[in-house]
């Protein structure tokens, strides 16, 4: 990288605000720690645009109410979700709103980096092109387009298996088989690919 990337974590633990610093200086980049939304909101109009590493879950407003509110203001600078209380609903409604990623604690060193350099190519260009995700979903099954529906509603493995009449197994069949036509690794990465065409 030609020059540090800015990453502000905004996170009420201390020590996950210490150790996601050094992490995050050893890689190159120039993290900037906050203590809750309010004060990563009082600091934003001065600082130069990075990635947003927003904790889900904040004393005061939360890791939403902060999206929104950068959102309102115009900020347009990625935010990747981070909690430790992770689902598909919560997953989806940050992607939806505009997040770039959504990662769950405890945070996998390569799945931050990842996220990271996601959300700052992201700022270059832009998402995924929707004809070729048009033409990636093209290539799945009825089926397997009923599963994807569901799970990015927000079902869990169980429910999408109650209403199509088969098992949690299958469900989960199905579900890899969705992400590797779709050349996706992960849940975020399938609801933010399903997301770009709306």
């Amino acid at each position: 990288m030609a020059q540090p990337s800015n990453v502000y974590i905004v996170d009420d633990d201390a020590g996950v605000r210490d150790s996601l610093e050094i992490l995050l200086r050893l890689h190159g980049y120039a993290p900037a720690s906050f203590a809750s939304g309010e004060a990563f909101l009082d600091e934003v109009e001065g600082r130069a645009s990075g990635v947003v590493l927003l904790d889900l879950r904040l004393p005061g407003m939360s890791g939403a109410q902060v999206q929104a509110e950068l959102a309102a203001r115009g900020v347009a600078w990625p935010v990747v979700m981070v909690t430790a209380h992770g689902d598909v609903a919560s997953a989806r409604n940050a992607l939806k709103a505009g997040a770039s990623d959504f990662i769950e604690k405890p945070i996998q060193e390569p799945a931050l980096l990842a996220a990271i350099e996601q959300g700052a190519a992201q700022q270059r260009a832009p998402l995924s092109n929707p004809a070729d995700v048009e033409r990636r979903l093209a290539r799945l099954t009825t089926r397997e387009r009923e599963v994807l529906s569901l799970v990015v509603e927000g079902r869990h493995n169980r429910e999408v298996a109650q209403i199509l009449g088969i098992s949690p197994r299958t469900v989960e069949v199905y579900k890899a088989r969705v992400m590797d036509k779709l050349d996706v690794d992960r849940l975020p990465d399938l609801i933010r690919l399903t997301l770009s065409l709306h």
